[in-house]
């Protein structure tokens, strides 16, 4: 079996629905509606999946300190996955509703443990079900497997880090691009009703995540994603890149973009806006980038 790294699409996946080695994680969520996504997955979903909530399986509790989705610990993950049946021989494929919003989440997450055999479902579950693909509302359950977790410490970046090298740079500094994924409004400080402060990190970029989809929730071809994140990157190569967002999860997806376009190497900062907002003396801009 080929081991895919960014996307599969519907052949592909239902090509690989009887593989053993092969695992599908059904990452719907509403942050409006926590509720929504089990409930949906309950209701009907790719033959064999398994429900990965984002609150609590993707993310561990927030804390005092923390932005609204903290990255689970690499033993707790490592855990959940075992029950998942994952090892290293497993190709992980992670859909959501549509675009890829929280399949991505789950994507850097096994990527960041040192899983490469994982692939997000183009087009999501509407792809799926406009494909007349089959629906099921129950999933036998797997023999557990163990998931080793080789966390890549280089993956991300904290606040300090931010504050140090864009915020308070020093002249000649090495730089730094700092890359919202949120929506223009909300990165501007005009349209704010998830996080108690709006604005944006100073010095930040604004790319949102929906640049990377077309009309269908399907990620741009490689060539196109290439030719708008110049237009973010300008002459910055993708390294030097951090991604963040209102909490660590659509900023994955800005990733997984540049990964499909053939541009590795961007960071994650995963406590995000709603992190930096925890402390009032971290400084915050408005208006457009």
């Amino acid at each position: 079996m080929e081991i895919l790294t960014t996307l599969i699409d519907v052949a592909g996946l239902a090509a690989r629905l009887d593989n053993p080695d092969c695992v599908v994680l059904d990452c719907r969520f509403d942050l409006a509606r926590p509720r929504w996504g089990r409930e949906s997955w309950a209701a009907g979903h790719v033959p064999g999946a398994l429900y990965a909530d984002l609150d609590h399986d993707l993310a561990s509790p927030a804390g005092p300190a923390t932005g609204r989705h903290p990255l689970p610990s690499p033993g707790d993950f490592a855990a959940r996955a075992n029950l998942w049946g994952i090892d290293d021989r497993v190709q992980v494929v992670a859909y959501d509703q549509g675009n890829g919003m929280f399949a991505a989440r789950a994507w850097w997450l096994f990527r960041w443990l040192g899983h490469r055999a994982v692939a997000v479902l183009d087009g999501g579950y509407a792809a799926w079900v406009a494909a007349g693909q089959p629906v099921a509302t129950s999933t036998p359950a797997r023999e557990p497997r163990r998931f080793i977790a080789r966390p890549d410490a280089g993956a991300t970046v904290d606040a300090a880090f931010l504050t140090r090298h864009i915020v308070a740079a020093p002249p000649g500094a090495p730089r730094i691009r700092l890359v919202d994924a949120r929506a223009a409004d909300r990165f501007a400080g005009q349209n704010e009703t998830i996080d108690p402060v709006a604005g944006h990190v100073p010095g930040a970029s604004n790319h949102p995540f929906a640049r990377n989809v077309d009309a269908d929730g399907r990620l741009q071809p490689p060539a196109e994603l290439r030719a708008r994140w110049a237009q973010t990157l300008q002459s910055d190569p993708p390294t030097a890149m951090v991604a963040m967002c209102g909490s660590g999860v659509t900023a994955c997806h800005n990733l997984l973009a540049l990964e499909h376009a053939g541009l590795p190497g961007a960071r994650l900062y995963p406590g995000s806006w709603s992190e930096w907002i925890r402390d009032p003396a971290r400084p915050v801009a408005t208006g457009a980038a």
